[in-house]
């Protein structure tokens, strides 16, 4: 299979990830009113237990992917995930339906981990970022589809059908993926590395912590998790019980500007990054420090206005702002280590992105809901957002002044 019939795999793999990861997100206030009496506490951890549990396999998969098959790792965790899903449809409790959530979060650990290793061996340095735009592209598309489907088929069918129905073509997906080839490692690059022994993961995980930039750029990426993931998972909500508009509108609307926002802002950023890129060794950086500082004051007043016209306006901004980071901050990992240990490199930052953002901040808007209210609870946002910025000017600096 060629490399851009490769990348088209993998991206739609990606789309129906987070088509499946944000499903639940339209589904929040079905389930806290249906007959398993979810608390906001409840609804937060569903997303937190997928994602911790997904923090903590990230590692395993890492170590593997620069050692084993990356396609076959690939569809193992797509049909794991597919089937976890489906079970989510099924639960009978919150446990049931917390422990199959947590389940979804071992599958996409090894799709999520090993995917941005493999398309850097398909594709060269100088055309990474806008690979990666076109392949986390695929990420305000497939989320923007868990809200819409999730939110539509929950209205006509109810909030069982719409795990099934997002669950299903992962079957298929994890076939495609064994037809894919898997290159040498560094092939790609402009000197390919030599074969080496295999040195233990612990060796392999200090070196990368030691590594400034790398640390840095994770850090940074970490507080825009925390942000994203948060807005991602209550936004439906909150459209709903603080700006009062209908179930169906809410999960339509929101979709609407994340696919939109996402897919231009996601290829812009890839674009301008590779560009930017001729000129500086940290433009990557220096792009997603820039854009996420400037989409802060957007992202307050979108969830503080009582102007729909405002509201609107803001959120498209800040959502264009925040997408441009999407492509380049990723091309900026892969390209801060060794080809070698790539697959573990992004492991690490899956491991330190979820479980210092997103794994934290469902439960914790969740919980200072219940305790105050969800307008409250949502200001933690764009705080979030000007810490990433200001953290992703140090990494860009810290790599200006490494060695080449």
């Amino acid at each position: 299979m060629s490399a851009g019939l490769g990348l088209a795999v993998l991206s739609l793999i990606n789309l129906f990830n987070y088509l499946d990861r944000y499903v639940v997100s339209a589904l929040f206030e079905s389930l806290k009113h249906s007959a398993l009496a979810l608390s906001d506490e409840n609804l937060g951890a569903l997303m937190s237990a997928f994602l911790i549990v997904y923090t903590l396999s990230a590692p395993m998969f890492g170590a593997l992917g620069d050692r084993r098959s990356r396609p076959r790792l690939i569809a193992a965790g797509v049909g794991i995930w597919s089937l976890a899903t489906v079970l989510s449809g099924f639960a009978g409790g919150f446990l049931a339906l917390l422990a199959a959530r947590a389940a979804v979060g071992v599958g996409e650990a090894a799709y999520g981990t090993i995917a941005p290793s493999l398309l850097a061996d398909y594709f060269p340095a100088e055309r990474r970022g806008r690979v990666m735009a076109i392949f986390f592209s695929a990420i305000p598309i497939g989320s923007a589809l868990g809200y819409v489907i999730g939110g539509l088929i929950d209205v006509h069918f109810g909030w069982r059908a719409a795990f099934f129905v997002a669950g299903v073509p992962g079957v298929m997906l994890a076939a495609l993926c064994l037809r894919l080839r898997d290159p040498p490692r560094g092939v790609q690059d402009a000197a390919p590395s030599a074969p080496m022994p295999p040195t233990r993961s612990r060796a392999t995980y200090l070196r990368l912590v030691r590594n400034q930039p790398y640390r840095l750029t994770v850090l940074g990426y970490a507080a825009y998790t925390f942000a994203v993931g948060g807005l991602a998972a209550w936004m439906p909500a909150f459209l709903e019980r603080v700006r009062g508009m209908t179930r169906a509108d809410a999960t339509v609307s929101f979709g609407a500007i994340v696919v939109i926002t996402g897919f231009i802002g996601t290829f812009v950023g890839g674009w301008l990054g590779d560009y930017w890129a001729k000129y500086s060794r940290s433009a990557f950086l220096w792009l997603c420090a820039l854009s996420t500082l400037a989409a802060a004051p957007f992202v307050w007043l979108a969830l503080t206005t009582a102007s729909p016209g405002l509201y609107l306006f803001s959120m498209i901004v800040a959502q264009l702002c925040l997408f441009l980071s999407t492509g380049p901050v990723n091309a900026a990992i892969v390209n801060l280590v060794s080809p070698l240990e790539r697959a573990t490199a992004v492991a690490l930052s899956v491991f330190s992105i979820h479980f210092l953002g997103d794994a934290i901040s469902p439960f914790l808007i969740g919980t200072v809901s219940d305790a105050t209210s969800l307008a409250e609870a949502v200001k933690i946002v764009p705080v979030a957002v000007v810490v990433c910025g200001l953290i992703w000017v140090f990494a860009a600096r810290a790599q200006d002044r490494a060695p080449c």
